[in-house]
């Protein structure tokens, strides 16, 4: 097995590179055009009526033309034997399109290569939709075949398949996206190489070029599926906000599941440069459950097999618009649940869109999360960069969330105007992205503070006065530091971004020999959050800071 995920950790080395090396210029390319509901395919189940709400919502909401909802006969299920899926999906998809005039099918002639002779193959040569959108209801997954279906056949001069791929069962997404070559004999078994994988024109990202941006609107209810467009379009028009958390497992460079840590490693990069303020937990172990994590805006992270941390809480702070992702082998198996796995507890809790996988994918066949937030940032659709960051289709991931959300579809200083024109409250981050961006240019700490300490707006947000303080705290000021947290205790934080600021108080304070405010600070925080998961821990350091009073001890008489 490791020589297997060795492999594919060469290819995504050179690929990070590029990314690297293009990064703070692609950042500010001009955007990806913005995409509307009649590029869209709307399915649903006929047999389960919530299934047709969503459907009915999601084209009233993008404006999806009546003749691109389409319904099918299904199992109610989340699972589909893929002679079901073949007979009443798959097939009727295809007679649907045509029909309907949305494809085309025809003869186009492909040039010879070493490998391969020229020859014509029958494909997709006009489209008039990119997207598919499955609502809630229908079937997220294939069941493998009852008879293991033989080895797939591989061009001269390629390696067989491993025997770990050598089965059929997949996610209803990924066996929907390969749909354009249907005419094509493609073998069933195994990964199918997805030719469009890291690829830099979006526009290239269509049935002509042999792929369908599949995504579905579910999760555990209708109301959740509902609620994602709403989401959705809340972010494409105020913009995507918040902090981004990444979760790494700190494995060494030569073990076979570094490949994981290096796609979150660059995701972060990614998100630093687009002005987020990002926290990275390098630690084996996932976030622990008292990690004060406010303001969600992207969380990538790994490797636990159902949902663990701060996302075990009741409530989780997601922004409108928050992207999601636990790479585990099985986050999908299910997402009907809000408490198992990861997909359906990160929807459950107010995430907008996710990807997991629904059957053991392998490392190397998952999303590369950097390449994804790559595209994401830059503006592609959620559908495009879902799917140009996987290497392979035909095998197990499920995309979860409107496929044409688009939050980046303005540049920073666009939000910005808007924001500050509209009187929205969410300006307090368009200026704190202003000023990441600023510090990731390079700009002098001394410069910003100034900016942020002479800005009316300040002293009214606990979001940019918590920027102040670090920004004291990095210039070596800690009094300064402090006072300025403390002053953003008084302006209405998050419940989780009170909680961050009063553990950094006790930090602080005690770094500068404050010991009874240190005290007074964390006393305060038991009352302000009761059921703070890290509540024994702090009534432990409490215990170390006030040592109990000794006591006398009487003397006894003796007659």
């Amino acid at each position: 097995m490791t020589e297997l995920f060795m492999d594919y950790i060469r290819i995504y080395v050179k690929a990070v590179r590029r990314i690297c090396l293009g990064l703070l210029a692609a950042l500010f390319l001009p955007l990806a055009a913005q995409a509307g509901g009649d590029q869209v395919v709307v399915l649903y189940n006929l047999r389960v009526p919530a299934s047709k709400v969503v459907a009915e919502h999601y084209a009233a909401a993008r404006h999806v033309p009546a003749r691109q909802i389409f319904g099918f006969a299904l199992t109610t299920n989340e699972i589909i034997t893929r002679a079901d899926f073949t007979d009443f999906l798959q097939k009727p998809l295809v007679e649907h399109l045509t029909a309907s005039g949305l494809w085309k099918f025809g003869p186009v002639d492909i040039p010879g290569t070493t490998n391969l002779p020229a020859h014509t193959e029958e494909r997709v040569v006009e489209s008039k939709i990119r997207y598919a959108v499955l609502c809630y209801g229908v079937p997220l997954k294939i069941a493998p075949s009852p008879i293991p279906p033989p080895p797939g056949t591989n061009p001269p001069n390629e390696k067989p398949l491993k025997p770990e791929l050598q089965h059929d069962e997949a996610a209803v997404d990924s066996e929907l996206a390969w749909l354009p070559l249907i005419k094509l004999p493609i073998p069933l078994t195994g990964p199918l190489p997805n030719r469009l994988y890291g690829c830099t024109n979006a526009a290239l990202l269509s049935p002509l070029n042999g792929i369908l941006l599949v995504a579905r609107l579910d999760g555990p209810t209708p109301e959740i599926a509902n609620a994602l467009v709403d989401k959705a379009l809340a972010a494409e028009t105020n913009g995507l906000w918040g902090r981004a958390y990444f979760d790494l497992r700190n494995v060494q460079t030569n073990d076979a599941y570094y490949l994981g840590d290096l796609w979150l490693q660059q995701g972060a990069l990614i998100c630093h440069q687009r002005g987020f303020d990002v926290e990275m937990d390098t630690n084996a172990a996932t976030f622990p459950e008292s990690y004060p994590m406010s303001h969600i805006a992207i969380y990538a992270g790994w490797y636990d097999g159902d949902v663990s941390g701060p996302f075990k809480q009741p409530e989780v702070e997601f922004m409108p618009g928050a992207f999601a992702y636990h790479l585990h082998s099985f986050s999908a198996e299910t997402i009907r649940s809000p408490g198992n796995r990861w997909c359906g507890p990160l929807l459950a809790r107010g995430a907008t869109c996710t990807m997991g996988c629904v059957y053991e994918p392998y490392l190397q066949f998952t999303p590369n999360i950097g390449l994804f937030l790559e595209g994401f940032c830059n503006g592609y659709t959620f559908g495009e960069a879902a799917w140009f960051s996987q290497i392979a289709v035909s095998w197990q991931t499920t995309v979860i969330g409107d496929p044409l959300y688009q939050p980046f579809n303005k540049g920073p200083m666009a939000f910005h105007d808007y924001l500050v024109r509209t009187g929205n409250p969410l300006v307090e981050w368009s200026v704190e992205q202003l000023v990441n961006l600023d510090l990731a240019r390079g700009a002098p700490r001394v410069q910003l503070e100034q900016f942020l300490e002479n800005l009316p707006a300040t002293a009214r947000s606990a979001v940019l006065t918590e920027k102040l303080a670090n920004i004291h705290d990095s210039l070596g000021k800690p009094s300064s530091a402090i006072d300025a947290w403390q002053t953003a205790l008084k302006l209405h934080p998050s419940p989780q971004q009170r909680i961050r600021i009063r553990r950094t108080l006790e930090e602080k304070l005690l770094a500068q020999g404050r010991k009874a405010d240190a005290i007074a600070n964390d006393q305060q925080l038991l009352i302000e959050a009761p059921n703070y998961p890290g509540k024994t821990e702090i009534e432990n350091e409490l215990k170390t800071l006030q040592p109990p009073t000794a006591t006398t001890t009487s003397s006894t008489t003796h007659n």
